[in-house]
């Protein structure tokens, strides 16, 4: 039944930004009490806690890049990839106007500004969104990798990427968790960055992993030739 996945994403995705970037609107609200450091742990918190719970329901993709990075590796049908993308926006909308309704005009410091020049910025996310995707590919479609550890295994990547990424542009590599908040807030400034950005380190993540998984296979066959 498609109802409760698509229920699970809209969960999912408004626990994300309600909780994640809801920590950055705190953090100012409440002069720094949070600190960059305890946005990037509540951001990959909030995953790692996706994940396991939401995760057999869903594939808790939470995020529409997710979703088309699946579509392109052909581990997702095309049927579902649009009303998965609208479940994700509705949930991050939903979690951004909670947000502001918590915090009023501080929910500003939710949204995902680049605080370098533009193209900079977009390098910045494709990269983050590349090694994102690269650690979902191997947790969610390889046999070889424990299923267990994937919840940890995407949490932590996604909070090193903000500990690193968060300063530069807000570390979004979601187009879900960035548009919510600016819909909510009406900053849109240099938006197209956190599409444009996660598509693409997500699509080259897929196709780069998927020639390391042949890769991988062929040196097996070749170790395992009898003389």
């Amino acid at each position: 039944m498609r109802g409760p996945r698509l229920a699970s994403e809209f969960i999912g995705t408004f626990g994300l930004v309600f909780i994640g970037a809801g920590s950055a609107a705190v953090n100012a609200w409440s002069n720094g009490a949070v600190s960059h450091v305890g946005i990037s742990l509540a951001f990959g918190g909030i995953i790692l806690v996706a994940v396991y719970a939401l995760g057999h329901i869903s594939g808790a993709h939470l995020n529409p890049a997710v979703t088309f990075g699946f579509w392109v590796a052909r581990r997702f049908p095309g049927s579902e990839v649009a009303p998965y993308v609208i479940a994700q926006l509705a949930g991050a909308t939903s979690g951004a106007f909670a947000v502001r309704a918590a915090v009023g005009s501080f929910a500003v410091f939710a949204t995902t500004r680049p605080a370098i020049p533009v193209f900079s910025a977009l390098a910045v996310e494709i990269a983050l969104s590349f090694f994102l995707m690269l650690v979902v590919m191997a947790v969610a479609t390889d046999g070889r990798v424990a299923g267990e550890v994937a919840g940890l295994a995407v949490g932590f990547i996604v909070m090193v990427d903000a500990l690193m990424g968060g300063p530069l542009t807000g570390a979004s590599m979601n187009p879900a968790r960035s548009f919510g908040p600016a819909l909510a807030t009406g900053q849109w400034a240099s938006h197209w960055i956190y599409w444009v950005g996660p598509l693409i380190g997500m699509a080259v993540a897929v196709l780069t992993y998927e020639y390391l998984r042949r890769g991988f296979s062929h040196d097996h066959r070749i170790a395992n030739t009898p003389a």
